[in-house]
């Protein structure tokens, strides 16, 4: 017998099977057992999280030969055929390989005739949202007064693609990503069914991976056990994902915050060593970022996070030790980063010098700390320096419009206290120095410290 991936073979063939989906299910469930089911369903969502598979067991219930009810016997004719995707009156078609007019008009055609030996004829179309504008006005009108005897479901990953005039005449049902912790108990399940050894550690980075997606994460572990076999180590799952391991993306985040400039290039050399590609450690380094900031904001929240439980101490206690603003400064270089290392010709070396501006910035003192240490008549240093609780409120704002050429002056007004800040900065943090001048106006009045930026200067401004 030929060899049937794992998407395909542990396909959910009931309702109670489709995982992470329980709102969709229990509704369709109690539409069916209260005989009000709809004659046309729009399913929307990203890939992999069960919406053709439902719309199957949907089409299965309507057919099966033992009758509707909530779940399909599962055994019939009807069920079997309509299981592997065989059946006369239950019609798979796929919109992206069939987006003109021409075919739309053979299913208007089609539909006036009856099933040829089931109970409805059922049209599942895939990825609806490819059709041609002339297609979709060709199914408005079956869609508007469909025969009783056919029923649509219509499935798509570009929502916003649907025209209002067709999704208005549909029944929406919106399938979630699925939570993380739902991805890694049905990988573990299947394992043990397959009797494949693997790590929860393992199975962990597959579900981080699949972001969501059933058949994502399912496509991962059958490519896995193809390498591996049964018997799967943890660098097995770690290269053939392409993905860096999230304890390595601490460690170096750690490295960063603690400004330790030769451990970072060793540890990034290492990452060079193995194998690992710059772009997968911006790509993973931005993942942590946003992990960093989930956590310091909502604390620790597994299905914003979707991260395993071991992580929770590392990742609170590394959150608690970083400011929001050094996080708004890590994502901003982050951003940049990404984008100029499509044209680098060495993005390692490109990565190494933009790190180092990493560790810059986490010793960039905050200006609140800085205007409250020039009044206390502290020195102004980094981040790493005692600095006493901000008293003075400083006000940052940002302008779409420039004004006047004679209003872009700083004032000296209160004793020239913005002369004496951008002074003493000159000398004693350069960064924060540089940052300033990119402002368009700078003012002090009374207890209040403006600094005005340009839409142009928004890196500066956040």
């Amino acid at each position: 017998m030929s060899y049937q991936v794992l998407a395909r073979k542990w396909r959910p063939q009931s309702f109670d099977t489709v995982v992470g989906q329980e709102a969709v299910t229990r509704t369709l469930k109690n539409a069916i057992g209260h005989d009000r089911v709809a004659h046309a369903f729009l399913f929307s969502g990203v890939r992999g999280v069960g919406k053709t598979s439902t719309a199957r067991i949907l089409a299965m219930v309507l057919n099966c030969r033992e009758g509707i009810s909530e779940d399909s016997c599962g055994e019939c004719d009807s069920c079997r055929e309509i299981a592997s995707s065989n059946s006369v009156d239950v019609l798979e078609i796929d919109a992206a390989s069939n987006t003109g007019i021409d075919n739309i008009r053979e299913i208007r055609e089609s539909v006036r005739y009856q099933a040829a030996r089931d109970r409805y004829k059922i049209y599942i179309i895939d990825e609806v949202h490819m059709l041609s504008k002339g297609a979709f006005n060709a199914l408005l009108k079956t869609l508007e007064e469909p025969p009783s005897h056919v029923k649509f479901i219509l499935a798509t990953t570009e929502l916003y693609k649907i025209p209002e005039t067709i999704a208005s005449r549909c029944q929406h049902f919106e399938f979630k990503r699925i939570p993380f912790s739902i991805i890694v108990q049905r990988l573990r399940r299947i394992c043990d069914a397959e009797k494949a050894e693997i790590s929860d550690y393992a199975l962990q980075a597959i579900g981080s991976a699949a972001q969501g997606s059933m058949r994502d994460g399912l496509s991962a572990l059958d490519r896995i056990l193809a390498f591996a076999g049964s018997a799967i180590e943890d660098q097995d799952v770690m290269s053939l994902l392409g993905v860096l391991d999230d304890r390595v993306v601490i460690e170096l985040i750690e490295t960063v915050v603690a400004r330790d400039r030769e451990e970072l290039l060793r540890r990034l050399n290492q990452l060079a060593e193995s194998g690992v590609e710059a772009h997968t450690v911006v790509r993973k380094l931005f993942q942590h970022v946003r992990n960093l900031t989930v956590c310091k904001i909502a604390g620790w929240d597994e299905r914003l996070l979707q991260l395993p439980d071991s992580f929770r101490e590392g990742l609170v206690s590394q959150s608690e030790g970083i400011s929001h603003l050094e996080l708004i400064r890590f994502y901003d270089l982050l951003v940049r980063v990404e984008d100029e290392m499509r044209l680098h010709y060495n993005p390692h070396l490109h990565l190494e010098m933009a790190l180092m501006r990493l560790v810059e910035l986490a010793g960039l003192s905050d200006l609140e700390e800085t205007v409250s240490s020039l009044q206390s008549g502290e020195s102004v240093g980094t981040r790493s320096a005692p600095v006493p609780q901000a008293k003075t409120p400083v006000r940052l704002s940002r302008t779409a419009e420039a004004e006047p050429e004679e209003k872009r002056q700083r004032s000296t007004a209160s004793g020239g206290v913005v002369d004496r800040l951008l002074s003493r900065l000159q000398k004693e943090n350069l960064l924060l120095h540089a940052t300033l001048s990119h402002a368009r106006e700078m003012t002090h009045k009374e207890d209040t410290l403006s600094i005005v930026f340009e839409q142009s200067a928004a890196f500066h401004y956040r």
